[in-house]
């Protein structure tokens, strides 16, 4: 897993949202680094920009970034992108991947085994958007980072 570009990782100078983007490429231990890494990112906006994110907003946030990640690894070829960044009083998680194929949401079975993660996603995301690429596609999830309406 590498950093793309290696120096992102807090607001820009014009005082701007913050933000970092991950390269994965698959091998062992990306998804878990993913989700420390996405951990890292919020308590740093807590700490550096002073914004409310409530433990809430942490963990949803990890659990997306695993659900989504993992999907892409398995069902698309080549490597896959995953971008954090603020906007406004939310998180976005945005994963790219190669695979131009679209998710197909799959209706509730509780007797099914495995499967659930686009379900899950869509349950505590805010708003969930999939749009195709000029190549693949992109997926976007977007979390409040406080507990507040």
């Amino acid at each position: 897993m590498e950093r793309v570009p290696p120096d992102q990782g807090s607001s820009v100078p014009d005082g701007g949202p913050a933000e970092t983007t991950l390269a994965l490429d698959g091998r062992e231990g990306c998804i878990a680094r993913a989700r420390r890494l996405t951990g890292d990112f919020l308590s740093r906006v807590r700490s550096r920009e002073g914004l409310a994110v409530s433990a809430r907003a942490m963990d949803l946030s990890q659990l997306v970034v695993s659900e989504l990640v993992t999907n892409a690894l398995r069902y698309a070829p080549g490597p896959v992108l995953l971008q954090l960044r603020i906007a406004g009083a939310a998180v976005e998680i945005i994963v790219w991947d190669s695979d131009p194929v679209l998710p197909v949401p799959r209706a509730p079975d509780p007797t099914r085994v495995g499967q659930h993660g686009l379900e899950i996603v869509r349950a505590v995301a805010d708003e969930f958007h999939v749009a195709q690429e000029t190549v693949g596609k992109r997926i976007l999830a977007r979390l409040a980072l406080s507990e507040e309406p």
